[in-house]
């Protein structure tokens, strides 16, 4: 059945309905429990999610409006993908009828040829009644055994009756895939599905891949409004040769019933943009989670999920096994440990502390050392992705610290992310974030330059995105952030200031190494002037804004 997918995008808005089919699931892939959902496949992409059956509407109705409404390049694809599934199966349908008008002529003939004539219909019929008055018995016998095999059920018919469930209900699956919706729905059904081809599973082997990782089913689909269920949740610890070790899901749509929650109970200081998404998945997936925040009404929300309060971070630290925490920067790293009712006065022997925190080494350091000298254990564990990855489940953790506490942390991990990396001891972990978000944010400020040089030069902007998306460029980092550009939208999904102070850092690193960091220093000056020009609390790509002013 094809349809188009509403879903919520949970506090940043509504994402655009997007085309998809409902199609039969994988047979280990249980249904999430609750209201009534439809497994769907949705076009342009390799995603696959459970759908609400209030967030799915027909697509033919919808379809002009939508097109109107979604000017981006991949929603087109999408598009595209739909005509395209519908001309073939047009095609297959037309053969069919095709093939089976021809084999009811071919019926017909055969039948007619095959006839015989009144005076031959008399013969037989007197003969056969001789024989029935010799042996009745055995002629009921012959007639009813004739009378099955000639009889109107098909091959699928007996099968069905053959089989051990009582007639007149449909197994469970049927039931699953019966579409309570208008007749409008069901004049867009269309075919099989057995021609949709699935990813290969995690316990296939992946041609070219490389061995230190898992084969992953990537989704963008949100969490927050939409039920998903991983298809299978292992966890794998690799070796590199570095000594680095990464904890993967076989899965990164990372959700409900497939992780097994820690029984440890967890503490979470921060609930900014990336912490409120990492709490809210935490709370999803079972876990015991105690909150603080600076401003206590943000608590409220997850106090309403099933989250504790609690009133100091010394409090949160000293009634909780794991406290995680993620604030802002360096200072306000600091400030939550060894501040008034601070992570430090809650540390006993045993507690343990992870900073998810971008800042530097030193920082990070600096904290390892009065953790330690405490008796609890410590663990950095800053995150690489955005508000909506943190929303979706699908942050990459990079940690470092006390390895076993990494391994306690298995179970909250997976609830936040799609991968997780151990880089050894104390400080890797925050430089390689602080590497990572260099190179993030110095791409940011040229892509931003090129839009603008295209726009001085009378070049089509939305143009230069098309043909950056069809080459080796291609990301949806590079579309999302030109789409904000192009509709003048930077609602933060990661802060320009954040950003900006994470490309202070890395320059600063480079510096403690003698190493040339002149690319990012560049990019650090754009955001320095887009900060002068207001933009501190909008999207890193808000950047744009200092090249036209």
């Amino acid at each position: 059945c094809l349809i188009l997918s509403f879903f919520s995008r949970g506090k940043l808005g509504r994402y655009p309905p997007w085309p998809g089919k409902i199609v039969n699931p994988p047979k280990d892939l249980k249904k999430p429990r609750g209201k009534k959902c439809f497994f769907v496949k949705f076009f342009g992409t390799e995603d696959h999610a459970w759908i609400k059956v209030e967030q799915l509407k027909p697509y033919h109705p919808h379809k002009e409006e939508m097109i109107k409404i979604n000017k981006g390049k991949r929603f087109q694809q999408a598009v595209d993908a739909v005509e395209e599934f519908l001309r073939k199966t047009k095609g297959k349908d037309q053969a069919s009828s095709h093939n089976s008008n021809e084999e009811k002529n071919r019926r017909n003939s055969s039948e007619e040829r095959g006839k015989p004539s009144a005076g031959e219909e008399k013969r037989k019929a007197s003969l056969s009644e001789g024989k029935l008055k010799k042996g009745t018995g055995e002629g009921k016998k012959r007639v009813s055994s004739v009378s099955s095999e000639r009889g109107s059920k098909s091959p699928l018919k007996r099968a069905q009756d053959q089989s051990p469930r009582k007639r007149g209900r449909p197994p469970k699956d049927e039931k699953d895939l019966t579409i309570p919706e208008s007749s409008t729905v069901k004049r867009v059904m269309t075919g099989t599905v057995a021609g949709f081809k699935w990813p290969p599973s995690v316990s296939e082997p992946v041609k070219d891949s490389d061995p230190h990782f898992h084969h992953f089913l990537l989704s963008q689909t949100e969490k927050p409004a939409v039920c998903y269920q991983a298809i299978t949740k292992k966890l794998k610890i690799c070796e590199e040769e570095t000594g680095s070790t990464s904890i993967q899901a076989a899965d990164s749509t990372a959700v409900n019933g497939s992780i097994t929650p820690t029984d440890k109970k967890i503490g979470f200081l921060g609930l900014g943009l990336m912490g409120s998404g990492i709490v809210s998945n935490l709370l999803k997936m079972g876990h015991t989670v105690t909150v603080w925040n600076r401003t206590a009404e943000k608590c409220d929300l997850f106090i309403q999920e099933g989250a504790r309060l609690g009133r100091t971070p010394a409090e949160v630290v000293s009634t909780c096994d794991i406290t995680f925490a993620c604030v802002s920067d360096p200072k306000a790293a600091k400030d939550l440990v060894l501040g008034p009712s601070g992570v430090l006065q809650g540390i006993r022997p045993g507690k343990c502390y992870v900073d998810m925190s971008t800042v530097d080494a030193d920082t990070v350091t600096e904290l390892a050392q009065v953790i330690v000298s405490r008796g609890g254990r410590f663990l950095e564990a800053p995150v690489s992705g955005n508000q909506q990855l943190s929303n979706d489940g699908m942050l990459v953790i990079l940690a470092a610290g006390d390895r076993g506490l990494y391994e306690d942390c298995s179970s909250c991990f997976q609830a936040m992310g799609k991968t997780s990396f151990f880089l050894g001891e104390v400080g890797n972990a925050a430089k390689m974030m602080l590497i990572v978000n260099m190179v993030q944010g110095s791409f940011m400020a040229t892509i931003a330059e090129g839009l603008t040089l295209a726009q001085v030069t009378g070049q089509s902007q939305q143009t230069l995105l098309d043909i950056l998306n069809q080459g080796q460029l291609a990301s949806i980092f590079l579309d999302q952030k030109c789409q904000n550009i192009l509709q003048g939208n930077f609602k933060p999904d990661f802060y320009l200031k954040y950003i900006q102070k994470d490309l202070r850092l890395a320059i600063a690193l480079g510096d403690s190494v003698n190493h040339p960091t002149p690319m990012a220093a560049a990019a650090n000056e754009v955001y320095k002037r887009a900060k002068a020009l207001d933009q501190s609390d909008n999207d890193m790509s808000a950047v744009y804004r200092a090249y036209i002013h």
